[in-house]
């Protein structure tokens, strides 16, 4: 029964990668498989702009010829860049409930760290913030959102027996859309935006947004550039994003709010949640697949909130409540039942304490990236 760590260098290998999690957790009702055509764009030079500044390796953990492990090493450049100490990344973990097939994925990696004078690992964390991070903690029972990976209940108490500890933790809360919008929040909202001299900026149509795409990635990367694990976004990786998203981008779903010289100060980004839909695809592509997608698209009642960001002189000025107030009116009237958030930092107090403010709010899923420091 030996096991040996081999690493993908071949269309095969990287195919198997991409599958073990289906094998993996195929009696798992709460596990969606990304999709596989996406994911090899992921691991591709040519198609993944953050290949620009990331390194990367992909391994398998292989016992009597049957896969029982995988996992990414990625060193992250820019992100190393500004800071004293440099990290190497582990992302893509997946493991049967084995402590000696995670020992030997994980031991590859800090190799592979040390061979490039790093010291500290930690993850799992992928190439960007826009990609897949954190072991699942707490929400076992719940489904995912799109954006989401799900893992067993073993993956954290193996990775602290092989030294590693929590570093971040993110939570994710459920929402239940109320028949009306607080009056507190919309107090607060004309507050600020009568204190401030701010509007919402009101989208026509996709083709209007795009105005403001520009923008939008300019305050992303500077009011979340002191954010966990956070690397700036190239023009290709804006790019690459628009492209990939303008499919389920839904102008109702989006908050824009402007000073008095119509720059952008503050942003909220949802889509229809289609984690649904994207289980029915079981990781493939399809015509029949994307008439899945384009149903859930338009016959939904839950929304996955993605991003809220606020310019950083305008962050303890109220907007979060301006942002949510706008978007809220369209989920009232598109008749959402349900918001997810997607991962925040449990130290992210303002946007936190914005959902705790709501009524029927449960925080019901925890990740957690783990970090080692290395002997040099």
């Amino acid at each position: 029964m030996s096991l040996i760590i081999k690493e993908v260098l071949k269309e095969k290998e990287l195919n198997d990668f991409i599958r073990f999690p289906e094998q993996l957790y195929k009696h798992v009702t709460n596990f969606i498989p990304p999709v596989r055509s996406e994911e090899v764009k992921t691991f591709s030079q040519d198609a993944n702009p953050a290949y620009e500044y990331c390194d990367a390796r992909l391994w398998l953990a292989i016992r009597d010829n049957k896969i029982v492990g995988r996992i990414a090493g990625i060193i992250n450049h820019r992100y190393n860049s500004n800071r004293e100490e440099k990290y190497a990344r582990f992302g893509w973990l997946d493991f049967i409930e084995d402590k000696e097939v995670l020992e030997k994925l994980l031991h590859t990696v800090e190799v592979w760290a040390t061979e490039n004078d790093i010291y500290t690992v930690h993850g799992p964390i992928g190439f960007t913030s826009f990609d897949p991070s954190g072991v699942l903690v707490e929400g076992f029972d719940e489904i995912p959102t799109t954006y989401a990976h799900y893992n067993y209940p073993y993956y954290g108490k193996l990775l602290e027996e092989c030294g590693y500890s929590k570093d971040v933790d993110w939570i994710e809360f459920n929402v239940k859309m109320p028949e009306s919008i607080p009056d507190r929040i919309q107090r607060g909202a004309h507050m600020v935006q009568a204190r401030y001299n701010l509007h919402p900026i009101r989208i026509k149509n996709r083709r209007h947004l795009l105005k403001y795409t520009g923008e939008v990635f300019k305050l992303i990367n500077r009011s979340y550039s002191g954010l966990y694990g956070f690397s700036e976004i190239s023009k290709n990786q804006a790019k690459q994003l628009i492209n990939a998203n303008w499919f389920i981008l839904r102008k109702a779903y989006i908050s824009l709010i402007a000073d008095e010289n119509d720059k952008l100060v503050g942003f909220g980004l949802a889509f229809p949640s289609l984690a649904k839909a994207v289980k029915k695809l079981n990781g493939t592509t399809s015509l029949r697949g994307y008439m899945t997608l384009f149903k859930a698209l338009n016959n939904h009642k839950t929304v996955d909130l993605l991003l809220i960001a606020v310019r950083q002189d305008y962050q303890s000025k109220g907007v979060h409540a301006m942002i949510f107030n706008e978007i809220a009116k369209k989920f009232l009237k598109n008749k959402i039942e349900d918001i997810e958030t997607t991962k925040e930092l449990e130290t992210n107090l303002k946007v936190n304490q914005l959902w705790n403010k709501l009524e029927n709010t449960r925080q019901h899923k925890r990740s957690r990236c783990y970090i080692k420091r290395l002997n040099k």
